[in-house]
């Protein structure tokens, strides 16, 4: 039922997007966001749960990413690379799909899900739009500032013999072999693919005063590497004293790391999510 489509960006770029339609009566939306180096085919069982309950799944291949980045590119060799426009170009395409979510679906409530690069982004646009979404979940993701986002070789505490690298994603060998033979993603590191100048465009807090209080669900591996529970429990901080959110829930979940819905507690992961949303976005 999944129906792949395609939009062209400000500068060109034919971004790839899957729409994956709600079973049985339609409650809402859900626009996802994947992270940096992977796609949007890796979230098949999030989406599987998400459809099942009633959501219908808008879920793109960011710019230089999966099937967008093979074609942006001719092929896999520069595969994450963002290409003319850089990040407020991946930034301004994802918002390019949620006014085509909401053109599309215009009485239904819009949840963001973004998980880690995808939470980053996710930041943003609630930050430059906070009236286009009626809740927001963040995965793996991390307060945008020096001291708070690691910055260092993520698979740095596994690193030693026979390390294959992908550890700090998951608990799961499965998961890291999966990755690494996955043709549309790529293991360079995101200082890398993006390079210092364009990185450190990441960096940011929570707009003060939103004028919108929008329920939030931060997510987080105890063992992620990337900002980790204390960095996310400072972001949840912000969004409640800078932004003034009065909803916001921090879930932490133990011996879990980077990738929670690729965890081998990941069931429990989508059960929260689901539990979540039956609470904000209740069935019609």
């Amino acid at each position: 039922m999944t129906d792949t489509r395609e939009f062209t960006d400000a500068y060109g770029v034919a971004i790839v997007y899957d729409v994956h339609p709600a079973e049985g009566v339609v409650r809402g939306v859900v626009q996802l966001l994947h992270g940096v180096g992977e796609h949007a085919g890796r979230y098949g069982a999030l989406i599987a749960d998400l459809t099942a309950a009633g959501f219908t799944v808008y879920a793109d291949d960011h710019r230089g990413h999966g099937r967008t980045g093979i074609r942006q590119h001719d092929g896999p060799a520069r595969l994450g690379r963002l290409g003319k426009g850089g990040l407020r170009a991946a930034k301004e395409a994802v918002w390019q799909l949620t006014g085509i979510i909401r053109a599309e679906n215009p009485d239904l409530p819009l949840v963001l899900l973004g998980h880690s690069w995808g939470s980053f982004l996710s930041q943003m646009l609630v930050n430059d739009h906070p009236e286009a979404y009626d809740a927001v979940i963040l995965s793996g993701s991390a307060l945008r500032m020096p001291g708070s986002l690691n910055a260092a070789p993520l698979n740095a505490r596994w690193a030693g013999p026979g390390a294959t690298g992908f550890e700090w994603l998951s608990r799961d060998p499965a998961v890291w072999k999966e990755f690494d033979e996955d043709p549309l993603t790529t293991d360079v590191p995101l200082l890398k693919l993006f390079g210092p100048i364009e990185a450190a465009k990441l960096y940011g807090r929570p707009r003060r005063d939103l004028g919108r209080d929008i329920p939030m669900l931060l997510m987080v591996g105890r063992d992620d590497p990337v900002g980790g529970p204390r960095s996310v429990h400072r972001l949840a901080d912000e969004y409640r004293t800078r932004s003034g959110l009065t909803d916001v829930t921090t879930l932490v979940y133990p011996d879990a790391r980077h990738e929670i819905f690729n965890e081998v507690q990941q069931a429990e992961v989508r059960a929260d999510v689901l539990a979540w949303l039956d609470a904000h976005i209740p069935a019609r």
